[in-house]
């Protein structure tokens, strides 16, 4: 055994990223194979490559940070500094979407009617579903919040109990999104205005999907005392992520439902 002089992790080879990309390949091609062909199998196979990657992964890197104590202070910094850089992409990949709604809505083409909502187009109502889910994810923002500081305050049985409210409140909101996109009168193929809408709040719901993931394998790290007062950035990063989501439907709210209608 060498003595390592530095407090940085040098990470072992793992074929994980190898095989995350083999099985990203298979699913996008299956993607496009499904749509073309109506045949799934590539599909199947491309997802079931990709969870046993994520499974097995995120299982390296729990017992990395757990059990081999290799997050050490040094790399938990670094580790924020990377979050936070992944946040400002994901800030930025959303606002090409409200960049291309305000840019198209605020003079509207001729071929619109001149008008936003353009000609045809039936804008949902914002304050029925919409608002019921702006209300639910500002109440995940605020469960998640206070799981957050009873965890440091080492109440884990309250911490739990939170993060599980967060967790329905995450499902609850992609089950009232589900329900909203099968109600629409318009279509993505309806104009712009069906491809912003579709494509803007389609890409939120999958991250709340994401964001809901995340917490709950921060649920199951949780009840096995993975966490502590003073070394859980874990958990911190999905907080992070989660407030994310939830700043991000707020613009989307106003943008997209309440004046965009």
């Amino acid at each position: 055994m060498t003595r390592q002089l530095h407090q940085y992790h040098l990470v072992d080879p793992s074929p994980w990223p190898l095989t995350g990309a083999i099985g990203s390949l298979l699913t996008a091609s299956g993607l496009a194979l499904w749509f073309h062909t109506n045949s799934s199998i590539l599909l199947k196979v491309g997802l079931l490559t990709l969870t046993l990657t994520v499974s097995q992964w995120w299982r390296d890197v729990v017992r990395e940070s757990t059990y081999q104590g290799h997050h050490t202070s040094g790399v938990q910094k670094n580790m924020r500094y990377g979050m936070i850089l992944f946040i400002t992409s994901e800030v930025f990949f959303f606002l090409g979407f409200f960049w291309a709604l305000y840019h198209i809505s605020l003079v509207p083409a001729p071929e619109l009617g001149a008008v936003w909502p353009p000609t045809g187009i039936s804008p949902l109502n914002p304050v029925e579903v919409p608002l019921l889910n702006t209300a639910v994810l500002l109440s995940s923002g605020a469960t998640i919040t206070w799981s957050h500081h009873t965890m440091m305050k080492s109440n884990k049985k309250e911490a739990t109990y939170a993060l599980m409210t967060t967790i329905i409140l995450g499902i609850y909101f992609t089950a009232l999104q589900a329900s909203e996109y099968m109600e629409t009168p318009f279509a993505i193929s309806d104009s712009v205005y069906g491809s912003l809408f579709f494509v803007a709040t389609g890409f939120h719901g999958l991250h709340v999907m994401i964001g809901t993931s995340f917490l709950m394998i921060c649920l199951v790290r949780l009840t096995k005392f993975h966490f502590t007062p003073t070394h859980h950035f874990g958990y911190e990063a999905a907080i992070w992520y989660w407030h994310f989501v939830d700043v991000v439907w707020l613009f989307l709210f106003v943008s997209v439902y309440w004046w965009g209608s």
